[in-house]
């Protein structure tokens, strides 16, 4: 009987003649966690949705051999009959149906016409207490935080009795306190048996958890680190990501900077569905001209809120305050009156508001601001296609060309032409909502670069983070927001992540 539980030999995947894998092997042994690295487009999730039957036997080309038994998956259903169970980075949860239901959905409890609701809230308790969430199993999946949504994911895949938990950037959307707690519950499962494969582009944590990490690059594996032999220093992942040294996370700038580009004054915004509830509560903020300015806060905190309540009241019920755009006082009603007063809101979901995957690169670039494309309500594709080309090439977005739908692109290719988007509209102040979540270091780099020249050419901009380093080594000014309030503001030179987390719970405790 073989060590590994899981070999992939010779995997070769491609789309329409292009290699997405080429010779793929790899091998996972039982009882380990196994982090799988790269850069966006290397490779990662084309290979685990291979495992997984996403994409079926006879699509690509290799042998997926798991506890001894070669396996020839068609369908999700039959990876997870043999215990391999995926979970995606866009959870696959019903937001209108509870815990349990969401547990058991298509592994049923009692039969297709008679659910018996008792055990399968019985069932959903017990694996919900084994992941460590404590919320009753008929409590809607919409009424709990992205956090709780993560673990109720890993419960639901106990529930099929997983033996291999693959994760996609299970800790993308989650703040520390709750990346934390979920890289601990992968250890856990480790000691009770459970073999895990995750994939991320959080380097640190990944070092952390792991106990061997490959790396793979434009579709083949580059090495193979085991924590028992190996250095997992983040240098040292990063050169075989990216085929070089990496030498500053950060580019740098020099900032110059003018007089206020927005102020935000006395905003408050109560919850769309629950009256009398606020998520902003009397905000006060300003960016200036060639600024960058951070917003920072646990999950939760309503920073999101804010920037699209500002974003010509996208969100929110209710809205009160005073708004200012280059000194003068604007009411922004839609994001129409938004867009035509230069701001611009790049969205942390670039999948679901922020671009139209089925269409092409080249209708994304333009889709904010069409007029400038269109004579008498008529599009000018081939100015269209040129203007896509030209940003194609500014902001070095790999594609085959600008035809290439949006939905074919990795990550980081797709938060690119999703500041494409907005920089063609020509804002005067952006406001960015987690602009590098799930991308790898290479391409955080490439869009941290692009911050800085909008910056450098005098526009101002508002980042919202979750990663402190980002918001520590990208703003000159950071605001510290805590359940819906602004509770501390501090130059670069003064911040820290101890400074910033000691101003969140010290906001915590004058609230108590």
């Amino acid at each position: 009987m073989s060590e590994n539980l899981l070999e992939m030999r010779n995997i070769t995947k491609e789309f329409s003649g292009v290699y997405a894998l080429k010779d793929v092997n790899l091998s996972v042994s039982e009882g380990e966690i196994h982090a799988l690295v790269g850069e966006n487009g290397a490779g990662k999730s084309t290979l685990m949705n291979v495992l997984s039957g996403v994409y079926p036997y006879g699509s690509y080309s290799g042998d997926i051999v798991y506890a001894d038994e070669v396996c020839k998956f068609n369908t999700i259903k039959q990876s997870e009959g043999k215990g391999i169970v995926i979970i995606h980075q866009e959870l696959a949860l019903i937001p209108y149906l509870s815990i349990g239901e969401n547990m058991f959905l298509g592994n049923e409890r009692g039969s297709y016409f008679n659910i018996d609701w008792n055990a399968t809230n019985a069932e959903a308790l017990t694996f919900l207490h084994r992941v460590g969430l404590q919320e009753p199993p008929q409590t809607l999946i919409k009424d709990i935080g992205v956090g709780k949504q993560q673990l109720v994911e890993i419960a639901k895949s106990l529930a099929k009795k997983v033996g291999l938990l693959i994760l996609d950037e299970p800790t993308a959307s989650l703040n520390e306190t709750d990346s934390e707690q979920l890289l601990e519950l992968l250890i856990e499962l480790r000691r009770v048996g459970v073999t895990s494969i995750i994939i991320s582009h959080k380097l640190n944590e990944v070092a952390y958890v792991a106990d061997k990490i490959t790396v793979i690059r434009d579709g083949t594996v580059i090495t193979t680190l085991d924590k028992k032999a190996d250095s997992f220093d983040e240098s040292v992942i990063i050169h075989a990501m990216v085929g070089r040294d990496l030498s500053d996370r950060f580019p740098a700038r020099t900032p110059k900077i003018g007089g206020t580009a927005l102020e935000v004054k006395n905003w408050n915004v109560d919850h769309p569905l629950y009256d009398g509830r606020k998520v902003c509560d009397n905000i006060n903020i300003n960016v200036r001209k060639g600024e960058v300015v951070g917003v920072s806060g646990l999950m939760g905190a309503g920073r999101t809120e804010l920037a699209m309540s500002i974003f010509g009241k996208s969100y929110g019920a209710n809205i009160r305050g005073q708004l200012f755009l280059d000194g003068k006082e604007v009411t922004l009603n839609s994001v129409q009156d938004a867009i035509d007063n230069k701001l611009a809101y790049v969205t942390e979901d670039r999948k679901g508001n922020g671009l139209v995957l089925m269409n092409p690169i080249s209708t994304n670039t333009t889709l904010a601001k069409m007029d400038k494309v269109s004579r008498h309500g008529v599009i000018d594709e081939d100015a269209e296609i040129q203007i896509a080309e030209k940003y194609r090439k500014d902001l070095h977005t790999k594609s085959n060309s600008v035809s290439q739908l949006v939905g074919s692109l990795s990550g980081g290719n797709q938060q690119k032409v999703l500041l494409a988007k907005w920089m063609f509209a020509d804002p005067d102040v952006l406001i960015l909502d987690e602009p590098t979540r799930g991308i790898d270091v290479g391409a955080k780099y490439e869009i941290y670069t692009i911050i800085n020249r909008l910056v450098a050419e005098g526009k101002s901009v508002l980042m919202i983070s979750s990663e402190l380093p980002e918001i520590l080594g990208m703003c000159d000014r950071i605001y510290v927001m805590n359940e819906g309030r602004i509770v501390a503001e501090m130059p670069k030179e003064e911040a820290s992540q101890h400074s910033i987390m000691s101003a969140i719970l010290q906001s915590e405790k004058i609230e108590k």
